[in-house]
């Protein structure tokens, strides 16, 4: 079976990471294509994005502005973010990540943990065939699964009953789902709410 080809993008600014890293993925028995940018802002405004499948970078790039993180992983949700974590970073900006991979894993580590992202990736793409949210729908959804009516969502959002009513249907209709668990289910494993804050479900 032919193996594939991943396209990596990696954002870090250190040369001599960049290029270890690259080193040890060119040289594994995968296939992959390696695009540099020193940081986030360059990867956003390079072009590239259409084509990258995984992407690497170190926090640092994020930390300071994770709103515009958060916004671009929801635009494009089919990009895998690994964090490639060779210092301290609060607990709020790896739960960002889809992997966290250290700066002293072993070389195969590193390159068996990136081909099982990818397949893994691929595998649940193969299976789904759902609409993306809007932003407004994903805002609506998060204050549903968080056990809120219609009337705290409406006040919370700042938009009329009719409105969230409106957005809960696009909701169902677009990923199936009607019940309040089910929908917690999709939203955690869509990386939309993260489980902590859903202990309250089943209680």
């Amino acid at each position: 079976m032919v193996k594939p080809t991943i396209h990596i993008a990696i954002i870090e600014p250190s040369s001599i990471i960049f290029e270890g890293l690259a080193s040890i993925l060119l040289k594994s028995a995968y296939h992959f294509h390696i695009i540099r940018a020193e940081n986030i802002a360059e990867y956003e405004q390079s072009g590239i994005k259409q084509s990258i499948d995984i992407v690497l970078i170190n926090p640092s790039q994020i930390q300071h502005n994770i709103r515009n993180f958060k916004q671009m992983k929801r635009a494009d949700s089919r990009v895998i973010w690994a964090a490639l974590v060779y210092s301290y970073y609060d607990k709020e900006v790896i739960e960002l990540f889809d992997k966290v991979l250290q700066i002293n894993d072993s070389p195969e580590n590193i390159v068996t943990s990136i081909y099982h992202l990818f397949t893994s990736s691929s595998e649940i793409k193969d299976t789904q065939h759902n609409e993306h949210l809007t932003e407004r729908e994903t805002d609506v959804l998060i204050k549903l699964v968080h056990g809120l009516s219609n009337k705290e969502i409406a006040d919370k959002l700042n938009i009329s009953i009719h409105t969230v009513v409106s957005h809960r249907k696009n909701i169902i209709q677009k990923t199936g789902i009607k019940s309040q668990a089910g929908l917690a289910i999709y939203a955690i494993s869509h990386k939309i709410v993260s489980i902590d804050t859903l202990s309250h479900i089943g209680k």
